[in-house]
């Protein structure tokens, strides 16, 4: 199902610009960095900007990443913008740092140099605003597995933008651009743009179906196909050799992919009347999600009618990040959730689970009916024979 009609007006069409907070940058630079980052990252480096992710060596991922290019009169140079937030993998810059050997590669942390933004919107009077990304159409290649990746080849400029410091999102259509200015600074969208907070951002790629940062892709935990890496241009199967790159192939090619992050809407329930109505807090991240087999009336009539089959569903999904609502009426958010795909069905609903809340006493009986959809932009999947082995 598409994107709830009430859900839409809650999309911006005006020209924004926002804040991308909590995000760190790594300069990578020296003789040897392309081939370094090539090595290391999932997708090709070519010595243009791109977005991709860093891969453990048994296939979950590190972190998400976008690579933009800095020019240098020298050396090649990188910088590496990442959501850095306190996780059980170690930092990094420690990580890179294990493979440089005798790479001729210098890295250093330059966050205190660099702030991170995003633009979105229609704006006519600009001529480097993704104006068409909205309702762009796109070519996509199927495997058996379920993964799907997009088609660049046959764009006639790179994919992901060539202007320095401005990577162009095309995670979904309809992200807009990526910009990473110098510290304390605006971009020069901000004159004429609306200029918003961060929460703006986040309601954003929430909308689009856009997981980002450790809360939606949790580092040596996500894996990354089931992350969406695939489907947003983030991962080559094509590539050579690269750290993670036997399982994730062996998925692409052998595998089934049984969980996928789609946006979800969320409704408070309350199960004591005591609770006041309006008194809703923003559902924490990771938050288990069960199913609910709906029962058919015909089984609440005749209880010995066999001709039902109710289907024993196993596991759960994953609630990530999420916004409240406020102008959808009280108790109502949308959010991100790791969704298992055989949960999702006509015949079962979806609840957070009451056993994972750590809540305050006046919200511990709070859970949230969860309803999905998938973004207006995600492929069709094609007839088995049409798709890659």
């Amino acid at each position: 199902m598409p994107i709830p009609v009430p859900l839409r007006t809650l999309l911006r069409a005006a020209p924004t610009v926002a804040p991308v907070p909590n995000r760190t940058v790594l300069s990578v630079s020296g003789s040897d960095a392309t081939q370094f980052l090539n090595g290391l990252l999932a997708v090709t480096v070519q010595g243009k900007q791109c977005y991709g992710a860093f891969l453990h060596a048994q296939g979950r991922v590190i972190h998400d990443v976008f690579l933009y290019t800095y020019p240098s009169q020298t050396v090649p140079t990188y910088l590496i913008e990442y959501d850095a937030s306190p996780s059980e993998s170690q930092p990094l810059l420690n990580t890179l740092k294990r493979y440089v050997l005798r790479s001729k590669v210098r890295i250093r942390d330059a966050t205190h140099e660099w702030d991170v933004w995003a633009a979105w919107g229609h704006d006519p009077s600009s001529s480097t605003t993704d104006n068409s990304s909205t309702h762009e159409r796109r070519e996509w290649q199927w495997a058996r597995s379920g993964a799907v990746e997009p088609v660049w080849c046959r764009t006639a400029e790179w994919p992901w933008g060539t202007e320095t410091g401005v990577i162009v999102d095309r995670r979904a259509p309809g992200m807009g651009r990526r910009m990473i200015v110098p510290k304390g600074e605006k971009p020069r969208e901000s004159s004429t743009h609306d200029t918003l907070g961060h929460e703006a951002y986040l309601l954003h790629r929430i909308l689009q179906g856009v997981p980002e940062g450790s809360i939606d892709i949790p580092p040596l935990h996500a894996f990354p196909i089931e992350s969406n890496l695939d489907v947003m241009g983030g991962l080559d199967f094509r590539k050579g050799c690269y750290v993670g790159q036997e399982l994730t192939v062996r998925t692409y090619h052998t595998g089934v992919v049984r969980k996928r992050i789609l946006p979800v809407t969320l409704t408070s329930i309350l199960s004591s009347a005591l609770a006041p109505p309006t008194d809703h807090a923003t559902p924490r991240p990771n938050l288990s999600i069960k199913p609910s087999v709906i029962t058919p009336p015909s089984i609440d009539s005749d209880p010995e009618s066999s001709s039902i089959r109710i289907p024993r569903l196993r596991g759960t999904s994953t609630l990530l990040s999420s916004v409240l609502t406020p102008s959808l009426g009280p108790g109502k958010a949308v959010g991100l959730a790791l969704l298992r795909l055989d949960h999702l069905r006509r015949s079962v609903e979806l609840f957070t689970d009451e056993a994972s809340l750590e809540t305050t006493p006046r919200q511990n009986d709070q859970r949230w009916k969860v309803e999905h959809w998938w973004p207006d932009w995600w492929p069709e999947r094609p007839p088995e024979g049409e798709m890659e082995a």
